[in-house]
């Protein structure tokens, strides 16, 4: 069943009355060449079920389907109730994200007790400084958590945003290789390029090529799983509606052997909520 069947079988009645028993990875007729490279995640924050403890909220993820969760530094949750669920049920927390915090390396300790293995940057662009002046900034930023990563195993990845200055791939690109480190890379957000930038997601993709080490997965002109009075106004070339031309995207990916933690990074919910979320995920990539 090709991808377009496939979706429009979820479609129609019968298709969702399904899926209750049919996974959506069952659905593709055999897998994309992502399959087997990427592991899905979700966000922590994502997860709209106050009711559960934290240990329950990992337990459900595991049995959507979800293959690991990503927690922010800033979590409410302390740290030790994490660990506790990681080993109650083998979920793993693969990543945090720092965000704009300076504190980087308190940031890189946290992951590692977690069994982690990244950190998610976002070098925020201030206003009052030049391009070059904020390029200086946050390579003093990142360069004084460098050792600190390379000496855990922890990889240092920025983020494509629009709080950043980094705006083009080839910019992102260049900041990255400033550092001639391994433990320094991308953290691609496939959604945040149409619509903060004047790039498609396929051509940031191109253009960071392997320096890419984990995806965030959005599309924010998606009727369903993004805000379509978000999307930019001309893209017409988008999945479903959306703004990110998915076959493109994966192309792209698998011309540099891309495999990973993919983390979707839209509106969240409960459980059923969080079920669709998966099933999407699995969609736009391919997967099985």
């Amino acid at each position: 069943m090709k991808q377009f069947d496939r979706r429009q079988f979820l479609k129609s009645s019968a298709g969702l009355a399904a899926l209750g028993s049919i996974p959506f990875s069952h659905l593709a007729a055999k897998p994309g060449p992502l399959s087997g490279k990427i592991k899905i995640a979700v966000k922590y924050h994502m997860i709209a079920e106050p009711d559960l403890s934290v240990v329950e909220k990992f337990r459900m993820l595991k049995e959507i389907g979800f293959d690991g969760v990503e927690l922010k530094t800033d979590d409410p949750a302390d740290a030790n109730e994490f660990v506790k669920a990681i080993e109650e049920t083998g979920l793993p927390v693969h990543g945090v994200i720092n965000s704009a915090n300076p504190d980087i390396v308190s940031a890189v300790n946290l992951a590692k007790r977690l069994g982690g293995d990244s950190v998610l940057v976002l070098a925020s662009e201030d206003s009052k400084k030049s391009y070059d002046e904020n390029f200086r900034h946050w390579q003093g930023l990142v360069r004084k958590a460098i050792p600190m990563a390379e000496k855990s195993g922890i990889y240092l990845c920025m983020e494509n945003v629009r709080a950043t200055f980094l705006k083009t791939g080839e910019g992102m690109a260049r900041f990255i290789d400033s550092f001639d480190s391994p433990f320094v890379r991308s953290y691609f957000d496939i959604g945040n390029t149409i619509t903060w930038t004047e790039q498609s997601a396929e051509h940031w993709a191109k253009a960071l090529g392997s320096r890419v080490y984990k995806l965030d997965i959005k599309d924010r002109g998606h009727r369903e799983f993004g805000d379509a009075k978000q999307k930019r106004k001309g893209i017409t070339t988008g999945t479903d509606g959306g703004e990110v031309n998915w076959v493109s995207v994966r192309e792209e990916l698998n011309r540099v052997s891309f495999s990973g933690w993919a983390t979707a990074e839209v509106a969240g919910g409960d459980r059923k909520r969080l079920t669709g979320i998966a099933g999407w995920m699995r969609d736009v990539l391919d997967l099985v």
